[in-house]
């Protein structure tokens, strides 16, 4: 039994080894398939050299050109004025920021004064006798001296004599002190220096304010600058009063300004000039984040493409009858997505958008917009 069953399986396996066999020798016969060679359609544009405006764009904040830091040189109470001291108050051009309780020094500057009259009132008679000539002009001031004025400047001295006379008794010594007072006293209050906002308040009404305590800021909200930094090549294209168009970041509203100062130095790290915007206008608001672009120069004889379109070595893919090749430019400007390029002859078939896998002889067929949009 057992030798029936091996003869059994050698037959089978005798007649599945021919049958493989002759599957092998038939599968060897028949012709392979030919691949079908798969064509890609590009979007195409032809050059035509023109004049490109080279535009730089760039971003910054808005800062206020007139921007004061409020400090105190006195100390005293901060009395309550008729405008409260807080942040977004305005203010128009000498009126009152800051009242400081002068009392005190008001009555040691009237009594500086007062010493000051007596003592011209004690030199009148002998002015009167030794130096008639002179004494009608001083006889004049002492009349015209007010004590709730400001000191009136002292007559003037015609001659050496007189001049002893009134240095010896020492009037000038005291017209000084007393005008040095007055100065003093005038920094009790803080008058607005233009017309303008508060935008920072540290200090409150009644609060006792210190030698050299910063009291708040203030701005001229009519004027505003923005700083940006400009490559140094671009530089010597641009000029002092130059419109620059300026935009919010949603580029919902459109603002016209001017270049008002160019600074002197070149950065040593990133080789730009900065470059101060002037610009006007009752809706902007310090801090206020914008965007500028800069007309820089004009480029002749030049096209701009997107920057993915730019391949290493300064090449372009090009068409040729239906065929990919590369070609040599000259790129002249950079911006964030675009590059002005040069040395495109005219009428030259260049990709419009880039190619995945493209590679120079690769066959492609332009796509054709004008016949499918007939259709």
């Amino acid at each position: 039994m057992r030798k029936i069953i091996l003869s059994i399986l050698g037959i089978l396996f005798i007649v599945g080894s021919f049958l493989y066999a002759k599957k092998l020798i038939a599968d060897k016969k028949k012709p392979k398939p030919i691949s079908e060679r798969v064509v890609k359609t590009v979007f195409t544009e032809t050059v035509t050299n023109k004049t490109v405006k080279i535009v730089i764009p760039a971003s910054g904040n808005l800062v206020a050109k007139r921007r004061v830091e409020l400090f105190s040189e006195v100390q005293g109470v901060f009395k309550v004025g008729s405008k409260l001291f807080r942040p977004g108050q305005k203010f128009t051009k000498g009126q009152t920021l800051i009242r400081i309780d002068a009392n005190e020094y008001y009555a040691s500057v009237q009594s500086a004064k007062s010493e000051l009259y007596n003592s011209i009132a004690a030199i009148m008679p002998d002015l009167r006798l030794d130096f008639p000539e002179v004494f009608p002009k001083w006889q004049s001031y002492l009349a015209s001296y007010d004590l709730t004025k400001s000191t009136p400047e002292l007559p003037k001295i015609t001659s050496e004599k007189e001049n002893y006379f009134i240095s010896g008794r020492g009037i000038i010594a005291n017209f000084y002190t007393v005008k040095n007072l007055e100065q003093r006293l005038s920094k009790y209050i803080l008058r607005a220096p233009f017309t303008g906002i508060l935008t920072e308040a540290l200090v409150t009404e009644g609060s006792l304010i210190r030698n050299g305590q910063k009291l708040g800021e203030f701005i001229d909200t009519s004027v505003y600058e923005m700083e940006i930094a400009i490559s140094e090549s671009l530089v010597s294209f641009l000029k002092i009063g130059k419109k620059v168009t300026l935009t919010n970041l949603d580029k919902t509203k459109e603002y016209t300004g001017t270049i008002s100062r160019i600074n002197g130095n070149i950065d040593n790290a990133t080789q730009t000039v900065t470059i101060y915007i002037e610009v006007k206008d009752p809706n902007l608001k310090a801090g206020m984040f914008l965007e500028a672009n800069v007309d820089a120069r004009e480029e002749k004889e030049a096209i701009e493409v997107n920057r993915n379109l730019l391949l290493e070595n300064n090449q372009i893919y090009v068409v040729k009858d239906s065929v990919l090749d590369v070609l040599d430019v000259n790129p002249v400007y950079f911006s964030d997505k675009k590059v002005v390029l040069k040395s495109i002859p005219n009428n030259t078939v260049i990709l419009k958008r880039p190619v995945p896998g493209a590679y120079a002889g690769m066959i492609v067929k332009p796509y054709l917009a004008n016949a499918e949009t007939k259709k």
